[in-house]
């Protein structure tokens, strides 16, 4: 009589303990403020220190530096997003979500972290790419909210908006993020109200577009 085979049982997936994932937590948002503060070369030993874990707790979740930086920025991205589409389903004025949408894209430090997509980091990482695409398609919605209830300038792209939260949001050089923050919020409101419509004066150029930031 011929044995039966034996099937085998069936694995379930296993999740992340809650620990383990308050750990992660903690150490990305340790990371995002000190490469904020220190740039991306900051120690991983000083990352693990102020998230209050261990040195091997900072490598199980993250192999190397690249990854890290990688999942900071996705999270800051992710973050604004959500700001965003918070943004809309909260403001019945398209012009005041774009408003809150662009302060809070300055608040996430995205003009100190973007930078540190270098040319030895895979800024084409499956990751980074879908959060960037993510980030791309609210910032146009919210835009187009607001151009399409009259309110904002026709002449403008999310390049536009994109170039310019990055340079008003970065401190000056030799000046640390937390001297600066007293002048972000006032000369974003600045650039905003430049952006309503009717428009006073004509801009040299055509509108900034995604593709065009790509392409620099």
């Amino acid at each position: 009589m011929q044995a039966a085979t034996a099937v085998p049982a069936e694995r379930k997936a296993t999740r992340p303990r809650a620990d383990a994932l308050r750990n992660r937590e903690r150490i990305v948002s340790a990371a995002r403020e000190m490469f904020t503060e220190f740039g991306p070369d900051v120690p991983l030993d000083e990352i693990a220190r102020r998230a209050g874990v261990g040195n091997a707790t900072v490598y199980r979740n993250f192999p190397d530096r690249d990854a890290l930086v990688r999942e900071v920025v996705c999270s800051v991205l992710d973050r604004t997003v959500r700001a965003g589409q918070t943004a809309l389903a909260e403001t019945g004025d398209a012009f005041e979500a774009l408003e809150r949408f662009v302060h809070v894209s300055a608040d996430e430090r995205i003009s100190a972290l973007c930078p540190m997509i270098s040319s030895t980091f895979d800024e084409h990482h499956p990751d980074l790419e879908a959060a960037r695409e993510r980030c791309e398609r609210i910032i146009e919605e919210v835009m187009d909210r607001a151009r399409a209830a009259g309110q904002l300038r026709p002449d403008v792209g999310v390049g536009d908006v994109m170039i310019a939260v990055a340079q008003l949001s970065r401190p000056p050089a030799g000046t640390a993020c937390p001297s600066a923050d007293r002048f972000l919020h006032r000369h974003l409101q600045l650039f905003l109200d430049g952006l309503r419509a009717p428009a006073p004066s004509v801009l040299p150029g055509a509108a900034v577009t995604m593709e065009d930031l790509r392409r620099l």
